[in-house]
């Protein structure tokens, strides 16, 4: 009897130390405003699609910018489990506004053709090594803004992708050790003006990436424990409600591993740095005809597990 209670206590006493890390399996971090709030604040979404958790108001020590939340590492995703473990106070979605998880990172990191299927697509073989581009940071949106349509283009397009977000700095990573460096990942627009990209500026795509507003994120940075596999999720992209581009992230070439060990070999990632990983077949540019984003369009990019980014196009 007396053994049989003892184990009962020790088993108790197991669940109690691993209950407050359970919840982490839905951990999705947010940057957010709210009209009764001072500034942007931290918090978690209470489900895809769901009201948010006030983080800085469960814990006002914590940081209240996402990059300096996972500069602090673990310290502060303890405190976050802490809170999606206790039954906070939801805020209503409606009463928020949802900022990118990430603002003002020291990196924008992009690869092109990264998707077996949107190489078929293009009728070009498939890359022996990633190709690398970039966009500057201030490119970044929320994931409800507006994409603005710069009067230099006319050819703007659309490009759906998963985005990594570097969660531990690092150079020279190994591919076995890169998910170590991973705080998680949210969905990306990669909206690219195709006349700046392929036949201006020298045919370096810098230009045509990084006009601003061209790099909607979000909701949520979901944390990497939070998803089983970010190698098989369902990715598409729909403009006025019409699916243009539905594929699966197991098409990636490159996956996250691979890229990060590759990018590191050239740059050091900080805490924060964003590597958009790619986009599937069915852009603008290779439609026949082509066919690009104009005022008033509404752009949905989708990942499962991971939520829906709305931009409307002006």
């Amino acid at each position: 009897m007396l053994v049989s209670g003892r184990r009962r206590l020790l088993t108790a006493l197991l669940q109690a130390q691993k209950s407050p890390f359970q919840p982490s399996r839905d951990m999705r971090l947010v940057q957010f405003q709210a009209p009764h709030l001072t500034g942007p604040h931290l918090g978690l979404e209470s489900g895809n699609g769901g009201g948010v958790i006030d983080l800085n108001a469960f814990d006002p020590t914590l940081p209240k910018t996402m990059m300096q939340f996972l500069e602090l590492g673990e310290a502060t995703l303890s405190v976050a489990r802490r809170a999606l473990a206790a039954q906070l106070p939801v805020l209503p979605r409606s009463d928020v506004t949802f900022l990118a998880p990430v603002t003002r990172p020291d990196k924008v990191v992009c690869v092109g053709m990264n998707y077996v299927d949107h190489c078929k697509e293009q009728n070009v073989p498939v890359p022996k090594e990633p190709i690398i581009f970039s966009k500057f940071p201030s490119a970044i949106v929320g994931p409800y803004d507006e994409v603005v349509l710069p009067p230099e283009s006319q050819e703007v397009d659309w490009e759906v992708e998963l985005a990594v977000v570097i969660g531990k700095k690092g150079k020279h990573i190994k591919a076995t050790d890169a998910m170590a460096h991973v705080a998680g990942f949210t969905v990306a627009d990669d909206v690219s003006a195709r006349d700046w990209q392929i036949g201006r500026n020298g045919k370096q795509w810098l230009l045509g990436k990084t006009f601003d507003t061209f790099c909607p994120l979000g909701p949520a940075l979901v944390t990497k424990d939070s998803i089983a596999d970010p190698h098989n999720l369902k990715i598409c992209c729909r403009v006025n409600g019409e699916v243009v581009q539905s594929s699966n992230t197991s098409q990636m070439v490159f996956k996250t591993e691979e890229l990060i060990a590759w990018v590191s070999r050239f740059v050091t990632l900080y805490p924060g740095d964003v590597i958009l990983t790619g986009t599937p077949p069915g852009v603008g540019l290779f439609r026949k005809p082509p066919v690009f984003l104009k005022k008033g369009d509404e752009v949905q990019c989708e990942i499962e597990e991971l939520g829906v980014i709305v931009n409307k196009v002006v």
